[in-house]
């Protein structure tokens, strides 16, 4: 199988990922673009069809080309948001390849690094990681899980309220996704209970731009200490949107503490507190999908990547984004540049060396 050389390869075509491909070809450089999914729109295209625009957490322009005004807000998010997507990789010129699952990224030759995938192999010298979270959804483990009788999903799988008509369940969570299903599931569902591992802190602020970078430099400081990031919307609290009004309105937001174990027919907390179901829902976050940069062994001992800006310190020709500060849209731009002038100074100074 023949290699293809090319100078930067970026891996996934989601916000991170698109953003850091617009900047590089400003700076001048031709990126090849892997993308896993079926067509544009990243992790987008996979969430529930009743995720309408106007419960959408936030939606941010791709740079240089700003998403049409306004619009119908019933509209799904699966098919908006990746139709903008589509129209933004038209627009910029990107070269996406598609459907490319990256199996590997190792040590290639003369220092270059060799991706591998189902589709071929690429050699190149340097490499924007954008592969987000979305394929590895996050399923905390407690006591009795394997002996649960009923149904348990994770929100990744979530598809609407139909399913659950007259189903008992739990919501297992403290962030934007919980509280999306609460705000559908109840009234739809015979009963449904929150459960959260902290008390929720809900802001009544509108999260303007110095909130932002506030909670993007809280989830930095992890990163930059080789540690596993926390989401950004995990230190940001949960805003009165209209989903949160919404589960309010059918009172839907009263949280229990965590519970102690899961038995056969229900959950049981601590103080013997026992609560009958038969349904599960975990909405319980993401983890960042970097299995495929194993190769490189770039963990830190505290489990996760040192990444300063966006640059792994262990390897300056790696940038991860859609990573910690950069895994929700209010990073996502910013990293896409800072990735892009960090690629432009690791080969500029690579030309610039005098041959061996």
């Amino acid at each position: 199988m023949s290699v293809e050389e090319t100078e930067v390869v970026v891996i996934g075509a989601g916000q991170a990922g698109l953003s850091s491909a617009y900047f590089l070809r400003r700076f001048g450089f031709e990126p090849v673009v892997l993308d896993a999914g079926a067509g544009p729109g990243g992790a987008w295209r996979h969430r529930s069809p009743s995720l309408t625009m106007d419960k959408v957490h936030g939606v941010f322009d791709l740079p240089g080309f700003p998403k049409p005004p306004g619009g119908d807000g019933s509209r799904q998010a699966a098919e908006v948001v990746p139709a903008y997507y589509g129209a933004y990789e038209r627009a910029a010129g990107l070269h996406v390849v598609r459907p490319v699952r990256v199996t590997s990224v190792r040590e290639g030759e003369a220092g270059r690094l060799l991706i591998e995938t189902d589709a071929g192999e690429w050699s190149a010298a340097a490499l924007v990681n954008a592969t987000g979270t979305w394929t590895r959804p996050y399923w905390p483990y407690y006591p009795g899980a394997a002996t649960f009788a009923g149904r348990q999903l994770h929100y990744a799988d979530y598809r609407g309220p139909a399913e659950f008509a007259g189903r008992r369940v739990v919501v297992v969570g403290g962030g934007a996704s919980a509280v999306h299903v609460l705000s559908e599931i109840a009234g739809v569902a015979a009963a449904t209970a929150w459960v959260t591992r902290r008390p929720p802190e809900f802001r009544d602020d509108d999260f303007g731009e110095d909130a932002r970078r506030e909670a993007v430099a809280m989830v930095e400081e992890r990163v930059r200490a080789g540690l596993p990031p926390q989401s950004v919307v995990a230190v940001t609290g949960l805003t009165y949107s209209a989903v949160v009004r919404e589960a309010l309105a059918k009172g839907a937001l009263h949280r229990r503490p965590m519970f102690r174990r899961i038995t056969e027919s229900g959950v049981e907390w601590d103080d013997g507190t026992f609560l009958a179901c038969d349904t599960i829902i975990w909405a319980t976050g993401f983890r960042a999908a970097l299995d495929h940069l194993a190769p490189l062994h770039l963990r830190e001992p505290g489990g996760g990547v040192r990444v300063d800006g966006t640059q792994v310190v262990r390897d300056p020709r790696i940038q991860l984004v859609g990573y910690g500060p950069s895994a929700s849209t209010i990073g996502a731009n910013r990293a896409g540049r800072v990735a892009a002038r960090n690629v432009r100074r690791l080969l500029t100074a690579a030309s610039a060396r005098p041959a061996a």
